[in-house]
């Protein structure tokens, strides 16, 4: 019979193996590729998963370290930070990369196949399990779906488009086109499109689900579209396609690629960290550091909530998701190839913070911060929406506190942004307060380096970032770009012009606190470094380097624009209103000023350093700038980047003042090695602006339209047509067009330019009825002239 152990003595022994085997009063937690969910989690003894140590974690009340070892984590689920893993300051809990390994958390799956020859290069292998393919990896490298036109990173818009990719003719070459995509820019090339293809005719037509992912809804671009995941356009090294019904994927692999020894993965996850509490019970104190996170799934096709009136619709998704978390950090992280957004932050955040990351090839944004649009007053949802004064909520502020507040990202590096989706920005904040941007590199995107959607609700502050090589897949935009249709925002120029005038105090009912940006360097190629756009207001820009699209602002107020450097362009002022309250002052421009539809001034524009007397004169003619004077500002060393002035610069006279141009950017050595330094311009001493030259067409002035600026404050697609200037009362014009029109058809003839339309206006005949079409207020109108 066998001996009993005494009770006491096993109850003893009991409390040995506890103390020795929880971790409970420990302060340190590790995981291992090598580790297992039954160990005790030391060192010695490591965890397998992120799952077992977060519930471990959970039972510890002091501060803790969770050791990852170096390795590759391939997670089948997200892991879910909720209230139960809330820590107080002095229990905060890290999540942390081994010190010299490399950890790499992975929302893929690696495959193990058997390959055979299909043909002409391709292999083909059949594919087991029920899983998920949109984004493939071999060796770590990504692989494109099967698209027409092929992959050419040296061609702007999509690494290849063509107007012939969803012909009737191309189409029916298709057999099964189904679960296929097309990728379009918007018509005026402000973002993009996707679409899922759900069918075809027999006339080769398309059937389509999608378009949700911009909220200027104006239609695909004619041209610039390309098309994915069709079987028969798999004809190209690094393509592959997978046949659902058959589970079959098909792969063309690169050249060297043996694939018997690859390692192939595919994205499963949309994320792989988040933070889910509420304002009333947050999730606090938790940090993520070091680690690699990869390859989630791209969700362009859930890009679909409008952020307010601006152009964009979001996704409130990405590798890392934080809502209802407070003090949390994430910080030295390498994102790598995720398929969405890096970072979301959404609804309820509070001081968090994104740090000494590096953010690669996301599909999507970076760093985003928006609100719930239930905490704004009087919401609009699209650009011609208004909610009317006797229907508006006039109070200041938000009416709830469920969005980001005085959370940051610094010392990031963000690169080759918007892979696939082009409505994006390396940080976009939206229904957002007091959010900080600072020493942040941001370059290779598709759109805006640093994008506000609008004014709700202020208080951000810009400064010490470096932002080039932006607005690369898309138009009419900035480096750092903005927009401020908030509640007295008005689509129709006249309307907003009454409110503001009788209703002042609604200019700030949502921006409520100044919009700071200083001491950046922007460079935008394809429109304005900064562009300040519709109603945007509340802004005070200072020390920053404008290095060569200049500086725009259109349709706002109470903005002060002062000591900035604007190299090789100028300011841009777009259809001021009265009264605006609007300081251009103490600024080193090196064009003459390029203004439209700016009648009234503001508060002050002056004091400024202009190239030559010619901008001068042609300032002050316009009213402005009785103070300023021209000349060589006579920069120290901008070949090297150096845009301080010299003691003897004129500069100094009008009240500029030196600041340092060398702190732009990230700031640790290790991201500072990985940055592909900002194009600096040759700076061309002659400010003289190309002659402009106006004609007459039945009484009234016209110009052709030939402008990026011109574009931008008529809302066209292209620089094509003619200007209205003026429609004096003695035209027979009057009443009919409005200056800031642009005539685009006439006589049934269309136009393109003043030739055109001067050779169809020497055929009219006294009584003839001529149909024209005009494009206003971001529509085309169309109408009849009476000639007498």
């Amino acid at each position: 019979m066998k001996q009993l152990m005494p009770a006491k003595l096993f109850l003893g022994c009991c409390l040995l193996f506890t103390l020795a085997s929880s971790p409970t009063f420990a302060k340190e937690l590790y995981i291992s590729v090598k580790g297992n969910d039954n160990n005790p989690g030391t060192k010695e003894k490591p965890l397998a998963s992120f799952k077992k140590a977060q519930l471990m974690a959970r039972k510890i009340n002091e501060a803790l370290t969770v050791y990852v070892r170096g390795g590759t984590y391939y997670l089948t689920a997200p892991i879910i930070f909720t209230r139960e893993d809330d820590r107080s300051v002095k229990t905060a809990v890290v999540y942390k990369a081994f010190p010299g390994e490399q950890v790499k958390v992975s929302a893929g799956k690696p495959l193990q196949l058997t390959w055979e020859s299909f043909s002409a290069g391709i292999k083909k292998a059949k594919v087991a399990d029920e899983i998920a393919f949109d984004q493939l990896f071999v060796n770590g490298k990504q692989q494109r779906m099967a698209r027409y036109p092929n992959y050419n990173p040296a061609i702007r818009f999509f690494g290849g488009a063509s107007a012939d990719a969803i012909s009737p003719e191309r189409v029916k070459s298709w057999k099964h086109p189904e679960g296929g995509f097309v990728h379009a820019l918007h018509k005026h090339e402000w973002g993009g499109y996707q679409y899922e293809i759900i069918g075809k005719d027999e006339q080769g037509k398309l059937a389509l689900n999608g378009g949700f992912q911009n909220n200027r809804q104006l239609g695909m671009h004619d041209k610039y579209r390309f098309v994915e995941n069709i079987f028969e356009e798999l004809d190209t090294a690094g393509e592959w396609y997978f046949d659902k019904k058959d589970k079959t994927l098909y792969l063309y692999p690169e050249k060297g690629v043996d694939l018997s020894k690859t390692l192939l993965e595919v994205a499963q996850l949309k994320s792989l960290f988040e933070f889910r509490g509420t304002a009333a019970q947050p999730v606090r104190n938790i940090r993520l550091e070091g680690m690699e996170l990869s390859h989630t799934l791209r969700t362009f096709m859930e890009t679909k909530e409008p952020l307010l009136r601006s152009d964009w619709t979001i996704y409130r998704g990405g590798a890392v998701v934080m809502e209802g978390a407070e003090n949390c950090v994430i910080s030295n992280c390498f994102f790598n190839s995720v398929g969405g957004n890096a970072v979301f932050m959404s609804n309820y955040n509070r001081n968090n913070v994104v740090t000494g990351c590096h953010i690669l090839n996301a599909g999507a944004s970076g760093v985003c911060f928006v609100g719930d649009p239930a905490a704004v007053r009087s919401p609009s949802f699209e650009y011609g929406q208004f909610v009317p004064l006797k229907d508006m909520d006039l109070e200041k502020g938000p009416k709830t506190n469920n969005y980001p507040a005085n959370c940051s990202v610094e010392n990031t590096l963000m690169q080759g942004l918007g892979s696939v989706e082009k409505q994006v920005a390396g940080v976009e904040i939206s229904m957002s307060m007091d959010i900080k941007v600072s020493h942040n590199t941001i370059y290779d995107v598709p759109r805006a380096g640093i994008n506000i959607s609008e004014g709700t609700w202020g208080g951000h502050l810009i400064a010490y970032n470096d932002v080039y090589d932006t607005v690369l897949e898309s138009g009419d935009h900035g480096a750092f770009n903005s927009w401020g249709r908030d509640r007295f925002w008005h689509p129709d120029y006249a309307s907003m012009a009454e409110i503001a005038k009788n209703n002042p105090e609604l200019i700030k009912a949502d921006v409520i606190k100044p919009i700071v940006i200083h001491d950046n360097r922007f460079r935008c190629d394809h429109g304005w470094d900064i562009d300040l756009d519709d109603g945007s207001g509340n802004y005070h820009i200072y020390n920053n380097v404008c290095l060569n699209g200049g500086l725009k602002l259109r349709e706002g107020f109470f903005r002060t624009v002062e000591n900035n450097v604007i190299l090789n362009n100028s300011f841009h002022p777009h259809v001021w209103f009265k009264n605006s309250g609007d300081v251009f002052k103490h600024n080193v421009v090196m064009r003459p000023y390029y203004p439209i539809r700016v009648e009234d001034w503001g508060k002050e524009v002056d004091y400024n350093l202009f190239p030559d007397q010619d901008a001068l004169l042609q300032a002050q003619k316009a009213g402005t700038d009785v103070h300023s004077i021209f000349g060589d500002p006579q920069f120290i060393h901008p070949e090297k980047g150096d845009y301080r002035v010299k003691a003897s610069s004129p500069a100094l006279k009008v009240g500029f003042k030196n600041f340092s141009t060398d702190q732009f950017g990230v700031t640790s050595a290790s991201l500072k090695a990985l940055v592909r330094p900002v194009k600096l311009p040759v700076i061309v001493s002659d400010g003289k602006s190309d002659e402009v030259v106006y004609y007459h067409f039945l009484g009234a002035k016209v110009k052709n339209l030939n402008t990026l600026g011109e574009r931008s404050a008529t809302g066209m697609a292209t620089e094509t047509g003619v200007l209205i200037l003026e429609v004096p009362e003695k035209s027979i014009l009057h009443g009919l067009l409005q200056e800031n029109d642009v005539l685009l058809m006439c006589s049934n003839q269309q136009i393109s330019n003043w030739n055109e339309l001067a050779k169809v206006q020497g055929g009219f005949k006294a009584g003839q009825k001529v149909p024209i079409s005009i494009f206003r207020n971001q529509s085309l109108k169309k109408m009849e002239v009476l000639i007498k």
